[in-house]
């Protein structure tokens, strides 16, 4: 096993950005507020590939409707996190009843990749 100074990774102190982890909260009942609105919203993820590094839907099983999301965000701080959700269809079409946003330490320097 590689050594690793895990302060180094975990702070990013080298980079210019942070890695942020955003946990979306629909509102109840508003899965068919979401369908209407997915067509805009994946796009508009399409267009933020650059700092939106993973994002995707929450499930309480495969077949049922999300109940909210989850981003790992690339950003310079939390100020650009706030300012991107604000401009995510999700938002402004009144999807989200609230979300929670994390400072995300990346304990490994290997690539996120699936």
């Amino acid at each position: 096993m590689a050594a690793y100074d895990f302060a180094t990774l975990t702070t990013n102190a080298h980079e210019d950005w942070t890695l942020f982890v955003v946990r979306f909260h629909d509102r109840p009942g508003a899965g068919e507020l979401r369908r209407e609105l997915l067509q805009a919203h994946l796009e508009w993820v399409a267009a933020h590939a650059d700092t939106l590094r993973a994002a995707g839907s929450l499930r309480e099983s495969p077949e049922a409707t999300p109940v909210g999301g989850l981003w790992v965000v690339r950003a310079p701080d939390r100020a650009a996190v706030e300012a991107l959700i604000a401009t995510d269809p999700f938002t402004t079409g009144g999807l989200r009843a609230g979300w929670d946003i994390f400072y995300w330490s990346k304990a490994l320097p290997q690539p996120v990749s699936f």
